[in-house]
């Protein structure tokens, strides 16, 4: 990439990526790996909402939810999704479109543990999406269940991750006089090489 600033100097996506994530850690006061997630349902209706990556990993983004939710169901059916993030702090983003697969295996039982008690007995407790009587209700219901589970309870089999492995990254930077710099990565799936275009902004 000839003429570029140095934040997008780089081969390999998933390096710069990583690159960017670990200077928002330093710089934005909340949440520096929050994405706003995109998936379609059955009619084509788009659904967009927050949630956290956890890893960026040499070939693909991951992050975990319930699978039964809006979002795992709509993953589920369309086999697709895709994401920005956004980070004020260095007037930059990162978009990415791709093919998406579970992760439910050592990785997704290692980063359950990982959370903190509640959260996991919560993870059991909630039907996400799903409509509920009241607060209290739920409350409930997590009391019942840190009773039946006990201190170190399992991965529940309806909980899990998601990889996206991306077809489509695209790096964007803020510019003097709104000429913003871009730089689209696509390949045509996981197996194949990159193509770099630089887009007007």
């Amino acid at each position: 990439m000839s003429e570029t600033r140095d934040i997008f100097a780089g081969d390999d996506p998933f390096v710069i990526a990583q690159r960017w994530l670990s200077e928002a850690e330093t710089s934005e006061p909340n949440d520096p790996n929050a994405i706003a997630l995109a998936t379609v349902d059955s009619q084509g209706m788009p659904n967009v909402r927050m949630v956290l990556l956890k890893e960026i990993e040499s070939a693909g983004f991951v992050f975990y939810t319930n699978y039964n939710s809006a979002k795992g169901q709509e993953i589920a059916q369309s086999g697709t999704a895709s994401f920005v993030m956004h980070w004020k702090s260095l007037r930059r983003q990162i978009r990415v479109r791709g093919n998406v697969e579970r992760e439910e295996g050592p990785q997704a039982d290692a980063y359950f543990t990982s959370r903190s008690l509640k959260s996991r007995l919560g993870a059991w407790a909630s039907d996400q999406s799903q409509p509920l009587s009241s607060r209290s209700a739920l409350v409930a219901k997590v009391a019942k269940i840190t009773l039946a589970k006990g201190p170190a309870p399992a991965r529940p089999p309806f909980w899990g991750g998601f990889r996206i492995k991306p077809t489509e990254i695209e790096f964007w930077a803020d510019g003097e006089f709104r000429l913003h710099d871009r730089f689209r990565w696509t390949r045509e799936d996981a197996d194949s090489d990159w193509k770099i275009v630089r887009l007007n902004p």
